[in-house]
Protein backbone atom coordinates (compact mmCIF):
# COMPACT_ATOMS: atom_id res chain seq x y z
CA UNK A 1 0.00 0.00 0.00
CA UNK A 2 3.03 2.32 0.82
CA UNK A 3 4.51 2.05 -2.14
CA UNK A 4 1.35 2.43 -4.97
CA UNK A 5 1.16 5.81 -2.55
CA UNK A 6 4.30 6.59 -3.12
CA UNK A 7 4.03 6.23 -6.93
CA UNK A 8 0.80 8.37 -6.68
CA UNK A 9 2.56 10.52 -4.65
CA UNK A 10 5.56 10.92 -7.48
CA UNK A 11 2.71 11.05 -10.06
CA UNK A 12 1.12 13.70 -8.32
CA UNK A 13 3.98 16.13 -7.69
CA UNK A 14 4.87 15.99 -11.65
CA UNK A 15 1.74 16.39 -13.00
CA UNK A 16 1.22 19.90 -10.87
CA UNK A 17 4.45 21.01 -12.81
CA UNK A 18 3.36 24.22 -14.33
CA UNK A 19 3.14 24.18 -17.83
CA UNK A 20 5.90 25.05 -20.07
CA UNK A 21 7.33 25.14 -23.81
CA UNK A 22 8.52 22.12 -25.43
CA UNK A 23 11.24 20.16 -23.85
CA UNK A 24 12.06 18.66 -27.38
CA UNK A 25 12.89 20.74 -30.08
CA UNK A 26 10.69 20.61 -33.40
CA UNK A 27 8.36 18.20 -31.83
CA UNK A 28 5.85 18.71 -34.26
CA UNK A 29 7.68 18.00 -37.07
CA UNK A 30 9.32 14.85 -35.37
CA UNK A 31 5.53 13.61 -33.90
CA UNK A 32 4.50 13.96 -37.65
CA UNK A 33 7.31 11.63 -38.82
CA UNK A 34 6.72 9.32 -36.31
CA UNK A 35 2.86 8.98 -37.13
CA UNK A 36 3.99 8.37 -40.43
CA UNK A 37 6.03 5.18 -39.34
CA UNK A 38 3.07 4.34 -36.86
CA UNK A 39 0.57 4.72 -40.09
CA UNK A 40 3.32 1.92 -41.85
CA UNK A 41 4.12 4.70 -43.91
CA UNK A 42 8.16 3.99 -44.55
CA UNK A 43 8.73 5.69 -47.18
CA UNK A 44 7.34 9.03 -46.48
CA UNK A 45 8.70 9.00 -42.96
CA UNK A 46 12.33 8.60 -45.13
CA UNK A 47 11.08 11.64 -47.43
CA UNK A 48 10.39 13.25 -44.06
CA UNK A 49 13.51 12.32 -42.46
CA UNK A 50 15.25 13.98 -45.66
CA UNK A 51 13.93 17.33 -44.60
CA UNK A 52 13.68 17.84 -40.86
CA UNK A 53 17.15 17.91 -39.13
CA UNK A 54 18.11 20.37 -39.58
CA UNK A 55 16.11 22.30 -38.11
CA UNK A 56 15.17 19.16 -35.51
CA UNK A 57 18.40 17.59 -34.26
CA UNK A 58 20.29 15.34 -35.98
CA UNK A 59 20.32 12.89 -33.80
CA UNK A 60 16.66 12.32 -33.58
CA UNK A 61 16.47 11.93 -37.40
CA UNK A 62 18.72 8.86 -36.86
CA UNK A 63 16.93 7.31 -33.74
CA UNK A 64 13.73 7.89 -35.62
CA UNK A 65 15.07 6.20 -39.06
CA UNK A 66 15.68 3.24 -36.72
CA UNK A 67 12.46 2.75 -35.70
CA UNK A 68 11.01 3.20 -38.94
CA UNK A 69 13.33 -0.50 -39.34
CA UNK A 70 11.94 -1.80 -36.29
CA UNK A 71 8.22 -1.20 -37.19
CA UNK A 72 8.98 -3.28 -40.83
CA UNK A 73 10.51 -6.13 -38.47
CA UNK A 74 7.42 -6.01 -36.52
CA UNK A 75 5.55 -6.17 -39.30
CA UNK A 76 7.35 -9.59 -40.99
CA UNK A 77 9.14 -11.02 -38.43
CA UNK A 78 10.54 -13.63 -40.23
CA UNK A 79 12.35 -11.92 -42.77
CA UNK A 80 15.26 -10.93 -41.39
CA UNK A 81 16.88 -9.19 -44.40
CA UNK A 82 16.61 -6.09 -42.21
CA UNK A 83 18.14 -6.81 -39.10
CA UNK A 84 21.50 -5.94 -39.88
CA UNK A 85 20.14 -2.86 -41.65
CA UNK A 86 18.35 -1.86 -38.24
CA UNK A 87 21.53 -2.51 -36.34
CA UNK A 88 23.89 -0.24 -38.33
CA UNK A 89 21.49 2.50 -38.05
CA UNK A 90 20.81 1.42 -34.48
CA UNK A 91 24.70 2.34 -34.05
CA UNK A 92 24.61 5.44 -36.09
CA UNK A 93 22.11 7.23 -34.50
CA UNK A 94 24.03 5.65 -30.88
CA UNK A 95 27.40 7.45 -32.05
CA UNK A 96 25.69 10.69 -33.12
CA UNK A 97 23.33 11.05 -29.82
CA UNK A 98 26.15 9.91 -27.46
CA UNK A 99 28.63 12.72 -29.08
CA UNK A 100 25.51 14.99 -28.55
CA UNK A 101 25.67 14.27 -24.68
CA UNK A 102 29.19 14.72 -24.30
CA UNK A 103 28.84 18.54 -26.13
CA UNK A 104 26.02 19.16 -24.16
CA UNK A 105 25.64 16.79 -21.23
CA UNK A 106 23.23 19.04 -19.52
CA UNK A 107 21.10 19.03 -22.54
CA UNK A 108 17.93 16.58 -21.27
CA UNK A 109 16.78 15.84 -25.16
CA UNK A 110 20.18 14.92 -26.21
CA UNK A 111 20.20 12.01 -23.23
CA UNK A 112 16.50 11.16 -24.52
CA UNK A 113 17.23 10.57 -27.95
CA UNK A 114 20.23 8.44 -26.94
CA UNK A 115 18.12 6.25 -25.20
CA UNK A 116 15.72 6.38 -28.29
CA UNK A 117 18.54 5.17 -30.39
CA UNK A 118 19.21 2.04 -28.07
CA UNK A 119 15.32 1.47 -27.59
CA UNK A 120 14.58 -0.41 -31.60
CA UNK A 121 17.64 -2.48 -30.89
CA UNK A 122 16.27 -3.98 -28.03
CA UNK A 123 12.73 -4.41 -28.98
CA UNK A 124 14.44 -6.48 -32.42
CA UNK A 125 16.85 -8.41 -29.66
CA UNK A 126 14.17 -9.39 -27.73
CA UNK A 127 12.48 -10.69 -31.17
CA UNK A 128 15.42 -12.43 -31.82
CA UNK A 129 15.39 -13.94 -28.09
CA UNK A 130 19.38 -12.08 -27.80
CA UNK A 131 18.20 -11.29 -23.99
CA UNK A 132 21.51 -10.66 -22.33
CA UNK A 133 22.35 -8.31 -24.67
CA UNK A 134 18.64 -6.66 -25.03
CA UNK A 135 19.64 -6.25 -21.39
CA UNK A 136 22.73 -5.01 -21.38
CA UNK A 137 21.31 -2.11 -23.73
CA UNK A 138 18.30 -1.86 -21.42
CA UNK A 139 20.60 -1.15 -19.16
CA UNK A 140 21.90 1.84 -20.97
CA UNK A 141 18.23 3.34 -21.66
CA UNK A 142 17.43 3.00 -18.33
CA UNK A 143 20.44 5.02 -17.30
CA UNK A 144 20.58 7.88 -20.04
CA UNK A 145 16.50 8.13 -19.25
CA UNK A 146 17.49 8.90 -15.38
CA UNK A 147 19.62 11.56 -16.66
CA UNK A 148 17.28 13.35 -18.90
CA UNK A 149 14.62 13.26 -16.29
CA UNK A 150 17.35 14.66 -13.45
CA UNK A 151 18.11 17.47 -15.89
CA UNK A 152 14.13 18.23 -17.11
CA UNK A 153 11.77 16.22 -15.14
CA UNK A 154 9.09 17.63 -17.00
CA UNK A 155 10.24 16.17 -20.35
CA UNK A 156 7.37 13.43 -19.91
CA UNK A 157 7.59 11.44 -23.07
CA UNK A 158 11.17 10.04 -21.17
CA UNK A 159 8.79 8.55 -18.46
CA UNK A 160 7.78 5.98 -21.25
CA UNK A 161 10.89 4.34 -21.09
CA UNK A 162 11.30 4.51 -17.49
CA UNK A 163 8.06 2.71 -16.87
CA UNK A 164 8.74 0.05 -18.88
CA UNK A 165 11.76 -0.49 -17.17
CA UNK A 166 10.07 -0.67 -14.02
CA UNK A 167 6.98 -2.55 -14.90
CA UNK A 168 8.83 -5.11 -16.56
CA UNK A 169 11.63 -5.64 -13.97
CA UNK A 170 9.06 -5.99 -11.52
CA UNK A 171 6.70 -8.76 -13.52
CA UNK A 172 9.78 -10.14 -15.40
CA UNK A 173 10.46 -13.98 -15.90
CA UNK A 174 13.33 -15.99 -13.60
CA UNK A 175 15.72 -15.81 -15.97
CA UNK A 176 15.43 -12.04 -16.31
CA UNK A 177 15.20 -11.43 -12.48
CA UNK A 178 18.63 -13.33 -13.11
CA UNK A 179 19.96 -10.99 -15.61
CA UNK A 180 19.00 -8.06 -13.91
CA UNK A 181 21.01 -9.31 -10.85
CA UNK A 182 23.99 -10.16 -12.92
CA UNK A 183 24.03 -6.77 -14.58
CA UNK A 184 23.72 -4.89 -11.19
CA UNK A 185 20.11 -3.60 -11.96
CA UNK A 186 17.67 -2.62 -9.36
CA UNK A 187 14.38 -3.91 -9.13
CA UNK A 188 11.32 -2.86 -10.57
CA UNK A 189 7.78 -1.34 -9.62
CA UNK A 190 4.49 -2.59 -11.24
CA UNK A 191 2.44 0.15 -9.81
CA UNK A 192 4.52 3.13 -10.60
CA UNK A 193 5.86 1.42 -14.01
CA UNK A 194 2.60 1.81 -15.18
CA UNK A 195 1.39 5.35 -13.61
CA UNK A 196 4.81 6.71 -15.78
CA UNK A 197 3.78 4.99 -19.04
CA UNK A 198 0.42 6.30 -18.51
CA UNK A 199 1.54 10.20 -17.67
CA UNK A 200 3.89 9.79 -20.73
CA UNK A 201 1.16 8.67 -23.11
CA UNK A 202 -1.16 11.14 -21.69
CA UNK A 203 1.56 14.73 -21.22
CA UNK A 204 3.88 13.16 -23.85
CA UNK A 205 4.24 15.05 -27.15
CA UNK A 206 6.36 12.24 -29.46
CA UNK A 207 6.11 8.63 -28.19
CA UNK A 208 1.53 8.66 -27.33
CA UNK A 209 1.36 5.83 -30.14
CA UNK A 210 4.07 3.85 -29.08
CA UNK A 211 2.62 4.12 -25.19
CA UNK A 212 -0.62 2.89 -26.43
CA UNK A 213 0.59 0.14 -28.19
CA UNK A 214 3.23 -0.93 -25.43
CA UNK A 215 0.10 -1.26 -23.02
CA UNK A 216 -1.91 -3.07 -24.71
CA UNK A 217 0.13 -5.94 -24.28
CA UNK A 218 0.93 -5.02 -20.85
CA UNK A 219 -3.21 -5.30 -20.22
CA UNK A 220 -3.48 -8.55 -22.31
CA UNK A 221 -0.50 -10.23 -20.71
CA UNK A 222 -0.66 -9.15 -17.17
CA UNK A 223 -3.01 -6.87 -15.97
CA UNK A 224 -6.26 -9.30 -17.28
CA UNK A 225 -7.46 -6.27 -19.07
CA UNK A 226 -8.50 -7.45 -22.30
CA UNK A 227 -11.57 -4.60 -23.13
CA UNK A 228 -9.27 -1.96 -22.33
CA UNK A 229 -6.56 -3.45 -24.63
CA UNK A 230 -8.94 -3.51 -27.34
CA UNK A 231 -10.07 -0.14 -27.56
CA UNK A 232 -6.22 0.80 -27.09
CA UNK A 233 -5.98 -1.58 -30.61
CA UNK A 234 -9.26 0.30 -31.80
CA UNK A 235 -7.96 3.45 -31.35
CA UNK A 236 -4.52 2.93 -32.83
CA UNK A 237 -6.10 1.14 -35.57
CA UNK A 238 -8.35 3.99 -36.46
CA UNK A 239 -5.56 6.64 -36.36
CA UNK A 240 -2.73 3.95 -38.41
CA UNK A 241 -5.10 1.97 -40.35
CA UNK A 242 -2.19 1.15 -43.07
CA UNK A 243 -0.65 -0.29 -40.49
CA UNK A 244 -1.87 -4.13 -40.54
CA UNK A 245 -0.47 -4.55 -37.06
CA UNK A 246 -3.16 -2.87 -34.95
CA UNK A 247 -6.16 -5.13 -36.38
CA UNK A 248 -3.96 -8.20 -36.21
CA UNK A 249 -3.78 -7.67 -32.76
CA UNK A 250 -7.50 -7.11 -32.47
CA UNK A 251 -8.11 -10.21 -33.89
CA UNK A 252 -5.56 -12.14 -31.78
CA UNK A 253 -7.63 -10.27 -28.96
CA UNK A 254 -10.78 -11.62 -29.62
CA UNK A 255 -9.34 -14.79 -30.18
CA UNK A 256 -6.85 -15.39 -27.31
CA UNK A 257 -8.72 -13.52 -24.37
CA UNK A 258 -12.35 -12.88 -25.16
CA UNK A 259 -12.99 -16.00 -27.28
CA UNK A 260 -15.07 -14.11 -29.64
CA UNK A 261 -14.75 -16.53 -32.87
CA UNK A 262 -17.02 -14.25 -34.72
CA UNK A 263 -15.15 -10.94 -34.30
CA UNK A 264 -12.27 -12.83 -34.82
CA UNK A 265 -13.36 -13.64 -38.34
CA UNK A 266 -14.42 -10.04 -39.54
CA UNK A 267 -11.08 -8.49 -38.24
CA UNK A 268 -9.13 -10.65 -40.60
CA UNK A 269 -12.14 -10.15 -43.22
CA UNK A 270 -11.08 -6.42 -42.87
CA UNK A 271 -7.89 -6.61 -42.78
CA UNK A 272 -7.81 -9.34 -46.33
CA UNK A 273 -9.91 -6.53 -47.73
CA UNK A 274 -7.80 -4.03 -47.07
CA UNK A 275 -4.67 -5.76 -48.07
CA UNK A 276 -6.62 -6.78 -51.49
CA UNK A 277 -7.46 -2.95 -52.34
CA UNK A 278 -3.57 -2.26 -51.25
CA UNK A 279 -4.55 -0.13 -48.41
CA UNK A 280 -1.99 -1.44 -46.22
CA UNK A 281 1.82 -2.02 -46.00
CA UNK A 282 2.82 -5.31 -47.25
CA UNK A 283 -0.25 -5.94 -48.66
CA UNK A 284 0.47 -9.48 -50.08
CA UNK A 285 2.13 -10.88 -47.16
CA UNK A 286 -0.80 -9.47 -45.41
CA UNK A 287 -3.23 -10.85 -47.58
CA UNK A 288 -1.63 -14.23 -47.78
CA UNK A 289 -1.26 -14.18 -43.80
CA UNK A 290 -5.17 -13.24 -43.56
CA UNK A 291 -6.68 -15.84 -45.59
CA UNK A 292 -4.44 -18.67 -43.82
CA UNK A 293 -5.86 -17.33 -40.22
CA UNK A 294 -9.44 -17.10 -41.79
CA UNK A 295 -9.04 -21.23 -42.83
CA UNK A 296 -7.75 -22.04 -39.48
CA UNK A 297 -10.35 -20.48 -37.66
CA UNK A 298 -12.37 -22.35 -40.60
CA UNK A 299 -11.09 -25.33 -39.36
CA UNK A 300 -11.63 -24.81 -35.50
CA UNK A 301 -15.11 -24.30 -36.07
CA UNK A 302 -15.54 -27.34 -38.51
CA UNK A 303 -14.08 -29.40 -35.57
CA UNK A 304 -16.71 -28.55 -32.74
Amino acid sequence: MIKGFGGLLAAACVLALPAAASSLTEVARLAAIYDAILDAQFDRAAEQLRTACPPAPEGACQALGAVSLQWQILIDPQNRSLDQPLKQAAAGAIAANAAWTAREPMRAEAWFYLAGAYAPLVQVRVLRGERLAAARDGKKIKDALERALQLDPALYDAYFGIGLYHYYADVAPMYAKLLRWLLLLPGGDRVKGLQEIILARERGELLRGEADFQLHQLYVWYEQRPHDALALLKSLDARYPANPIFLERIADVYDTYLHDAGATADAWRTLRDRARDDRVAFARLIEARADRRLRELAARRAKK
